[in-house]
């Protein structure tokens, strides 16, 4: 039964990356033809991560309003599959590493999908916040992963401030996230991708297993004015901590 399941998942997946991969070129094509449009890029985004998510082994409950204007959205990190969750949402540009650009087929996928990518440790720091707001002020929603790495869920890492700026230079509020996977009523210990796993490895698995339960909960949007990015990094990251842990986070955080 396992294996008969994990072969129609694989088989729905494949149906998914070729279906991705031909709206990538459709993309590039109308790139090269100087008919870009960013708006366009992220509607089929969200289309291919929809089509995705539901061949992923997983119950999803939303929780919470999506917002009706651009946000620069924060989550917390566990798995690729976040990326999924969220962009079949709604229309959302994703930021990444810049490594992420030189990796085979999904370099060049998550280029034509509109993402953006970083240096780590870089020291324009000035440019990428520019570019980032302009992103937002251009009314394209972002979603960033203010850890900065992927855990294991039982914890809420520190929130880097650096990149929380461009909201405040967009004037657009932050939307916080608070992602929680569950598998037989227990903390989910398969999905969370960390440590050295590779890609392949944990896809195989999660497809082998039976579902999971997820839980994405929109919480109440933090507005950024007269806020500096130290503050928002705070807020953001209680709201998140609440959410997840309740007060106990919270306080462990702030000792």
């Amino acid at each position: 039964m396992t294996r008969l399941r994990l072969y129609r998942r694989l088989l729905r997946l494949a149906a998914v990356i070729a279906q991705g991969l031909a709206m990538a070129c459709w993309v590039s094509l109308r790139r090269r033809l100087g008919r870009d449009d960013p708006a366009y890029r992220q509607q089929l985004t969200r289309l291919v991560l929809d089509r995705l998510t539901a061949t992923l082994p997983f119950r999803v409950q939303v929780r919470g309003e999506l917002p009706d204007r651009p946000m620069l959205w924060l989550a917390n990190h566990l798995s690729w599959t976040d990326i999924a969750l969220l962009g079949s949402l709604t229309p959302l540009s994703f930021l990444s590493k810049s490594e992420v650009r030189r990796w085979p087929v999904i370099g060049w996928l998550a280029q034509q999908a509109g993402t953006l990518f970083i240096r780590r440790g870089a020291g324009d720091s000035a440019e990428v916040r520019q570019l980032l707001g302009d992103h937002l002020q251009a009314g394209r929603p972002l979603l960033i992963f203010p850890e900065g790495t992927t855990t294991d869920g039982t914890a809420l890492r520190t929130f880097h401030a650096r990149l929380l700026s461009c909201a405040i230079d967009a004037g657009v509020p932050l939307q916080p996230v608070a992602l929680r996977y569950r598998r037989k009523g227990e903390p989910d210990r398969l999905t969370p991708f960390v440590g050295d796993d590779d890609l392949l490895s944990h896809l195989l698995r999660l497809l082998r297993d039976e579902e999971a339960d997820v839980e994405i909960q929109l919480l109440t949007p933090i507005e950024t004015t007269g806020l500096n990015r130290n503050s928002l990094a705070r807020l953001s990251h209680a709201a998140i901590a609440e959410a997840l842990y309740g007060s106990a986070e919270i306080e462990r955080a702030a000792a």
